[in-house]
């Protein structure tokens, strides 16, 4: 079988063998021809067609002037009304004669711009080639290959433009130079006319004003430095960015090694030297013009849209500088009563709500323009992102009302075992968004960061100017990636404008010579967010400056409608305990708040990271300025006008799902928020009330010797409250009468009281809390008549649980509560529990019905007074005055964020 096989592959292989080759058809010798001369005509078009448009282009270019290749024309910087607050380049320059520029300078120069410059005729026809190559890959424009000489006539003449127009006139312009000029001669043109940083022109003033020497004393690591400037001025100004200077000097290095220039162990030894360490010494530094960091943004600004070869062609720069504003800005941030030490520094930004133009920017104490720029240093937020990265997103992407149920509880990042902390180390329990943005609690805002989930909340956060690397939960304390005043501003003036972002400038327009062209620079508005996500972060963020207990109550302005929101940062545990700092040490504080017409962003810290240690003068630092500054510039901003996008209600504080409030609900647990329209609640709805166990058996023991009072209770918790988790105690002590004031809140069954003065009587209360709910209190009193007296101490009181059958509830009564201790806790309605560990967030008691006359003393943790009241009146306790739980500040509890 195998043979036949084989025979029948063999004759297969004949018989393809055999079969006759098809001819190849060829074309035609006249058809080739007719292919030839079509391409040599088309070849010939086009060379004569761009032959022909080059003539023209040349032909329109303008003449040669002496004048223009060697000195700078002065450029107007203009005020919001018109006004020439600056003459940029109109300064004296440090000219420096081609003979007297050392070789090594010359050759960083070439071996960074234009190795080639002495072989050419102006052009560079090999770098052209390679340039052209790149731009048919990514697109007309992407790279260039232009000379030192074609940087001459581009800097004298022509329009800062990518276009095959300015290509030609600048080929055409700079063939002609290289005939009228010799290439000493056109070098030293570049020398002395590119811009350096600010308005200072000519490498020779570089040189002085970063070194304080003459060219011919700089040394290599120097001049490499000034080499590599001119391609971005302010981005590679040594004194404001040092780490991106010091790479650009690098790079310069490197290049001119690669060419030859220097050695590779010179280019090495260079690289060594900290591009700061030979700098003038700042006392030393020349000091420029009127309102420095104002000018710094705006020559950021024009070099960011690739315009700073403008500036030395006579062009007006309309920008959005109120004089008034910026100098009311500076009086304030240059004033020392504010702060806490000399060396302490601020940074301010003042938008207009609306435009957010940039009328104002407070650089730093005593800003000169020679060093770092406090109002665009970019600094941990902390929690100022908040509303900005959780609470925002929630808004806008699950349609949270601002009485949306939030818990502040023992916590740890998901996904990992690290704890999150509040500033005061406490936990409020069940809270409403608002209440913890406005106390700015660190747990809450966590939990609601990753509700969202990362990715919602960055895209909201970017549409507000905020880009982030790897963003995770402990971004949304303020901590990893850090912004600016400018930044933050931008992003508050939206939320006071409705939802519409537009990127905060200084810049509206440059006019060019011929007063007619124009380059706006003004960005577009985007909406960032829908109008009720706005208005109702703004609602919330009013309250930060007016709620008892709110972190930003020092910033606030009487008869004006502001919003805003406070910032702090920490340091990492291992830093803290290394430096051996105190507790309440931070490195920066922020408040950044808006009206209707401003928007201001501050900054307070140490530019070199040192702790503000005190509070006043130190954290409170930022409110401060901003309330003072607000006050000055403000002229009739409105109110905040509610959308019709939002609605507003009444709801039941702590209810999960929200339920509308009924006629029979506890004033104390009622709440008006607001809501997206069309996601309110269906109907209202009847709370209920759960009532849990009261400590007992609470026991008073005065020690003299250490003027201390130890406290110790009992407390069982029955199964059936299993659900609501471990309890917490509130303690609390009245003396002589007083109101009883806040002492701990405590997991154990035990605390001390320090601090006993003789001859007062003492009232201690304990109260628990599980899961939100508050209990009654038991009492304990003890009286120190003197040092030589004997202690009286009272019996121990337990006060009854409210809705206990023993007191005799009506169930028809108006609280509409059940009195039947046996309710399913699941299908219950907490009571509200608050910082002060009170059913009120106010620091007001809740009003109790009591079914029995006599003399009842409201004990909700030590923020009522007594009172007296008969029958069914109920007992309002009056505010406490016990310790701010969020004077500590609202810290980040990430150490990323240092």
């Amino acid at each position: 079988m195998s043979d036949n096989i084989n025979s029948r592959t063999a004759r297969r292989k004949k018989q393809v063998k055999e079969q006759p080759k098809r001819p190849q058809k060829k074309l035609p010798n006249e058809l080739w021809k007719k292919i030839l001369l079509g391409i040599a005509a088309l070849f010939l078009l086009v060379l004569v067609g761009g032959a022909s448009l080059f003539a023209y282009y040349a032909s329109t270019a303008p003449d040669l002037d002496e004048e223009l290749l060697k000195d700078p024309l002065t450029s107007n910087f203009v005020t919001k009304d018109g006004d020439v607050f600056m003459k940029f380049g109109a300064e004296k320059r440090e000219f420096v004669p081609y003979n007297e520029i050392p070789e090594q300078m010359k050759d960083a120069i070439l071996a960074t711009e234009d190795i080639r410059f002495f072989k050419h005729g102006g052009i560079d026809f090999y770098r052209l080639g390679g340039a052209i190559i790149a731009n048919f890959r990514s697109g007309f424009g992407s790279q260039g290959a232009s000379t030192l000489t074609q940087q001459v006539i581009k800097n004298s003449f022509l329009k800062n433009e990518k276009t095959l127009k300015r290509k030609a006139q600048e080929a055409w312009l700079a063939h002609k130079l290289e005939k009228e000029y010799t290439k000493e001669e056109i070098f030293e043109m570049y020398f002395n006319k590119v811009l350096m940083s600010g308005t200072r022109y000519g490498i020779g003033t570089g040189a002085t004003y970063f070194y304080g020497k003459k060219v011919g004393e700089l040394e290599l690591p120097e001049m490499a430095m000034l080499a590599g400037m001119p391609q971005s001025p302010n981005g590679y100004n040594p004194f404001k960015n040092p780490e991106r200077a010091e790479k650009r000097r690098n790079i310069v290095l490197t290049l001119m090694e690669r060419h030859g220039k220097i050695t590779t162990a010179e280019m090495n030894e260079a690289k060594k030297v900290p591009v700061t360490s030979t700098l003038l010494a700042e006392e030393n530094r020349e000091v420029y013009g009127k309102y420095p960091a104002y000018v710094d943004a705006v020559l950021d600004e024009i070099e960011a849209a690739g315009f700073t070869d403008l500036l030395s062609e006579g062009v007006t720069v309309q920008t959005a500088l109120d004089p008034k504003v910026q100098e009311t800005v500076e009086a304030k941030i240059n004033d020392p009563s504010y702060y806490e030490s000399d060396e302490m520094q601020a940074g301010m930004t003042v938008l207009d709500t609306k435009t957010s133009a940039i009328v104002a920017i407070g650089g730093g104490r005593n800003y000169s323009g020679r060093d770092l720029n406090f109002a665009e240093v970019r600094r941990a937020p902390g929690s100022s992102i908040k509303p900005i990265l959780s609470y925002g997103p929630a808004i806008e992407e699950l349609d949270w009302s601002t009485g949306q149920k939030v818990v502040d509880e023992p916590y740890s990042y998901k996904g990992s075992g690290t704890a999150i902390g509040n500033a005061d180390g406490k936990f409020l329990g069940t809270l409403t968004m608002r209440q913890a943005l406005y106390w700015s609690r660190n747990i809450p805002a966590v939990k609601t960061f990753e509700k969202v989930g990362p990715k919602k909340a960055e895209a909201f956060a970017k549409k507000l100017g905020f880009t982030y690397k790897n963003i995770d939960s402990s971004n949304a304390l303020g901590g990893g990636d850090e912004f600016s005043t400018v930044q933050m501003a931008g992003a508050y003036a939206a939320f006071g404008n409705g939802g519409i972002y537009t990127k905060p400038h200084t810049v509206n327009k440059l006019i060019l010579r011929d007063g007619k062209t124009e380059k706006n620079l003004r960005p577009d508005p985007v909406t960032a967010m829908k109008d009720s996500t706005a208005y109702m972060l703004t609602d919330v963020l009013r309250d930060v400056l007016t709620e008892y207990e709110a972190t930003g109550t020092r910033a606030n302005i009487s008869n004006m409608d502001i919003a805003g929101k406070t910032g702090t940062t920490n340091y990492s545990a291992e830093k803290m305990k290394k430096d051996n700092m105190e507790s309440h040490f931070v490195p920066d504080t922020w408040f950044t708040g808006y009206t209707t017409e401003y928007t201001i962003s501050t900054w307070g810290g140490y530019g070199d990271f040192s702790p503000i240690k005190t509070y006043d003068n130190g954290r409170y630092v930022p409110q401060n300025l901003f309330r003072d500054v607000m006050s000055s510039i403000a002229k009739d901003p409105g109110t905040f006008v509610q959308p019709d996008s939002v609605e507003e209600a009444a709801i039941v504080k702590g209810s999960d799902p929200i339920m509308l409030a009924s006629s029979f609900t506890y004033s104390n647990l009622v709440s008006n928020e607001l809501f997206v329209r069309g996601t309110l609640p269906k109907k209202a709805s009847i709370p209920k009330k759960v009532s849990i166990p009261s400590p007992d058996g609470l026991t008073a023991q005065f020690d003299a010797n250490s003027n201390t009072v130890q406290l110790q209770w009992n407390y069982d918790v029955p199964n059936k409250y299993s659900s609501l988790g471990s309890p917490t105690f509130n303690v609390s002590v009245s003396v002589d009468g007083g109101g009883p004031q806040s002492i701990t809140t405590t997991s154990d069954k035990q605390t001390t009281y320090s601090g006993v003065e003789y001859g007062k009587n003492y009232t201690f209360y304990v109260s628990a809390n599980m899961g939100g709910y508050t209990s009654g209190s038991a009492t304990a009193s003890l009286s120190i008549k003197g040092a030589d007296e004997p202690v009286i101490e009272d019996e121990p009181i337990v006060e009854p649980d409210e809705n206990q059958d023993d007191q005799n509830n009506n169930d028809d009564d108006q609280s509409g509560n059940d009195s039947d201790d046996n309710n399913d806790i699941d299908n219950e309605e907490p009571d509200q529990s608050e910082p002060d560990g009170s059913n009120n967030p106010d620091g007001n008691n809740s009003t109790n019905d009591q079914n029995d006359q006599g003399q009842n003393q409201d004990q909700n943790q030590g923020q009522g007074q007594s009172n007296q009241g008969q029958g069914n009146q109920g007992n309002q306790g009056n505010q406490g005055q016990g310790q701010n739980p969020n004077d500590a500040g609202d810290t980040s509890s990430d150490s990323s964020s240092n």
